[in-house]
Order: C-alpha cells, then sequence, then structure tokens
C-alpha cells in the first residue's frame, strides 16, 4: 500500500479550503512523515504552501509519492461530508485511483499526471520586516469590509503609532481599519505599506477567518506573507500575495 490513512472531516475540509482558495491542481508529497505541497495560482499572483504532519491523521502510513491532486474534485466530494466523519484515503500500489470513504459512500478518484501540472515553485527570498500577529476572524471582517469600497486594499504598520492599519479606497468611498497594540497579539514597530488585490484577499481571508491567529508579515511595496496553523498546530498554511502597484 502506498498511503493508508484515516482523518477527521473537519481537518481534511479546512487543508482543502486553505488549498481551494488559490489553486484547483497541485502536486501532493507524500512521505512517512505527512503530507505537503506547494503551488502557485495560474497568473503567478498568489502561492499556497501547505503541510500536515502524519499527527493530523488518526491513522496514517505512507511511502514516498508525488500524487497529482485535483483540488476542485475533492471539494465537491467533501460538500458531502458531515461534521465528525472519519475518512478513510487509500491508494493501492501502482493505482493512480485514490479511494476516498465514509459514511457508507466509496469514491475512486482518479488522479492527475503530476507532469501535467506545473512544478512546484521556490518559494522567494525576499526580506518582510513588519510583523503582526491577529485574529484571523478579525482579519477577515475587515477584508470584507474593505470589499463594499474598492477592489484593492493597502496594509500597512505604522511604527510612530504602533499600529496595523488596512485601508481602501474607491471612486466616492473610504473605509480604514486600524489595530492598535492591544487588539493584537504581537506588533513590531518597522513601517511597511502595500497594496493588494481584493480578488485574492477575500478568497484567502475565508480560510484564515477560522484560524485563532495569523501571523502577517509585510515590507513596501512586496508581497505579503499570511502565516497560520491547522489541525490543533499539526497542520500549517502559507499564503504569499504580490502587491499590485500604486499607480494602479
Amino acid at each position: 500500500m502506498m498511503l493508508k490513512a484515516t482523518i477527521d472531516a473537519d481537518i481534511l475540509k479546512e487543508s482543502i479550503d486553505a488549498l481551494s482558495a488559490l489553486v484547483t491542481e497541485c502536486r501532493l508529497h507524500t512521505d512517512e512523515n505527512g503530507m505537503i505541497t506547494r503551488a502557485v495560482d495560474t497568473a503567478n499572483v498568489a502561492m499556497v504552501s501547505l503541510t500536515l504532519k502524519k499527527e493530523a491523521f488518526e491513522s496514517y502510513s505512507s511511502s514516498k509519492n508525488e500524487l497529482g491532486l485535483d483540488i476542485a474534485k475533492m471539494k465537491n466530494i467533501f460538500s458531502m461530508m458531515g461534521k465528525n466523519d472519519i475518512i478513510t484515503l487509500e491508494l493501492p500500489e501502482n493505482s493512480h485511483k485514490l479511494k476516498i470513504s465514509f459514511e457508507g459512500y466509496r469514491y475512486s478518484l482518479t488522479l492527475l499526471d503530476p507532469n501535467t501540472i506545473r512544478k512546484d515553485p521556490n518559494p522567494p527570498n525576499i526580506d518582510l520586516p513588519g510583523k503582526v500577529v491577529l485574529p484571523g476572524a478579525e482579519l477577515n471582517n475587515a477584508i470584507k469590509a474593505a470589499t463594499v469600497v474598492s477592489d484593492k486594499i493597502a496594509l500597512g504598520i505604522d511604527p510612530s503609532a504602533q499600529i496595523f492599519y488596512m485601508t481602501a479606497e474607491g471612486d466616492t468611498d473610504h473605509i480604514r481599519r486600524e489595530f492598535g497594540k492591544d487588539e493584537v497579539n504581537f506588533i513590531n514597530g518597522v513601517e511597511t505599506r502595500s497594496l493588494f488585490s481584493l480578488d485574492y484577499l477575500k478568497d484567502m481571508g475565508r480560510v484564515m477567518s477560522r484560524a485563532a491567529e495569523v501571523e502577517v508579515s509585510l515590507g513596501i511595496d512586496h508581497p505579503a506573507k499570511f502565516s497560520f496553523y491547522i489541525a490543533a498546530g499539526n497542520g500549517h498554511v502559507e499564503y504569499l500575495l504580490a502587491p499590485r502597484i500604486e499607480a494602479d
């Protein structure tokens, strides 16, 4: 058996949701320690990295594999699952079909050829000196509020006031949300500001809303990194989002 695992439905759904916010397919790497994937969206604007340790599973056994995963199909299957269902994943030796079973359902999902999927991107080596840690729900609420007035949002840190701010400007309307030191879990006093597309952020925000805390790393006109844990700390997600040019 190349892969045999059981996992709580909520953990698997959360993992698939984290990926589907940006991509529809990915190369999934499995070994004895767990699963890992890194993928970039078709427009090369955003990247997602996901790690699930073997401890995130109820039971787990795997050899070293590279699987081509259709995220959209997986998401459709998981919409059938109930809360607290236990999912069984099986990939027999020399098979191209992933067997997924839960609550009497038995799916056989044909895997994609990994060679037809873009190679794993290398994470860019960039210095993002600004850091703030805040509840995912608060971050998502500010993102949702900004979508009412604009299609882009500026994220920044004002070191003199020790605040993290999110501001969006439309043709006629404006919104600004400031998070003071007492509203965040951590903030460092480095001046940063970059502009981002809300099209990407709103999909990422829905996933981040479930995280107890999200670490946001920023620079000046640099990408933003959003990092958070899932699966009771046994899984980790990282989003990297390229900035928009101010003159847009």
